[in-house]
């Protein structure tokens, strides 16, 4: 097991933390091991920008999104000599 120092720790911070170990009864080292493991695998490591907007739209079907109107394309602002 490896071990983690956290310096400069704010004070209500660490009795915020304290106060939660004792709700859950456990210690505080046991609390903050928990906060972390849940921090981490909230997001899997290496889901990129195209996983997370998949995984967000994967409940939509296509064929009930609506089909916008095409525009008429845009002209050049520079006139063609």
């Amino acid at each position: 097991m490896a071990n983690l120092t956290i310096r400069n720790l704010d004070d209500e911070l660490k009795s915020l933390l304290r106060q939660q170990a004792a709700r859950h009864g456990c210690s505080m080292e046991q609390e903050a091991r928990d906060i972390l493991r849940r921090a981490v695998q909230a997001q899997p490591a290496g889901t990129g920008f195209a996983q997370r907007v998949h995984q967000r739209f994967a409940g939509l079907k296509a064929e009930d999104l609506p089909i916008p109107k095409r525009r008429a394309a845009r002209l050049s602002a520079v006139p063609k000599d």
